[in-house]
């Protein structure tokens, strides 16, 4: 599961142990307070599985809905990387932070983003899902949505307020994301709504080219 235009570079990788030593204690010190410790265990692990009758019942018990797992990681984060919408709308009725991201910085947002789930993004939107938040690998939804050619979510982010022109890191847009994995739909369809063809990255290539040094032909074709 890679996803990178240089190199490739796996988005969702998990930080070092001496690194996840450092944060982890301090992650548990401010997530795992509210309620009972085995009830915040328990609805972390009823997430994971999609149980939604388990987290209904936790959550009355006094579980915390923004409990964190050992990676930062909510039960809304779990649901939407997984794409289960009635489960994320119960955590969030519930009271679950939409913005609150995993120790790699990942958001809800992000992981539905990722999935491919636009029922789901479209949902955290209207729950508020701040749209330009960057994770540790400094990439916001929009460049997951678009490297991964996910169209739907592409519609939706652009529709909750992201500039389809933005640049983000090594002045990368998300044209260029689309047209740098292959993405001839993904790439098209953000052309077509208002994604320039004359950007450059910070080598000076433009979303087009970079496809060509990918061989994706039908990807040229569509921006040229």
């Amino acid at each position: 599961m890679k996803m990178g235009i240089r190199g490739g570079a796996t988005p969702f990788r998990s930080l070092s142990s001496a690194a996840l030593l450092l944060v982890v204690a301090s992650a548990f010190a401010q997530s795992q307070t509210p309620g009972n410790l085995s009830l915040n265990a328990q609805l972390l692990v009823a997430a994971r599985h999609g149980e939604m009758a388990n987290v209904e019942r936790l959550l009355r018990q006094g579980a915390a809905p923004n409990s964190r797992n050992r990676l930062g990681k909510t039960p809304l984060l779990m649901a939407c990387e997984k794409g289960d919408l009635p489960l994320a709308e119960k955590l969030l009725d519930a009271g679950a932070d939409v913005n609150l991201a995993s120790l790699e910085q990942v958001t809800p947002l992000m992981g539905a983003s990722y999935g491919g789930h636009a029922t789901v993004v479209r949902r955290l939107l209207r729950a508020g899902a701040k749209v330009d938040t960057l994770d540790r690998m400094h990439k916001p939804a929009m460049v997951y949505a678009a490297g991964l050619g996910h169209v739907e979510v592409l519609d939706a982010l652009v529709k909750g307020g992201v500039d389809v022109n933005a640049s983000y890191e090594q002045r990368l847009t998300a044209l260029m994301w689309a047209a740098g994995q292959g993405h001839e739909p993904a790439a098209r369809w953000l052309k077509e709504h208002g994604a320039r063809v004359d950007t450059r990255d910070d080598r000076g290539l433009t979303a087009a080219e970079i496809a060509r040094l990918g061989g994706h032909t039908a990807v040229v074709q569509a921006l040229e």
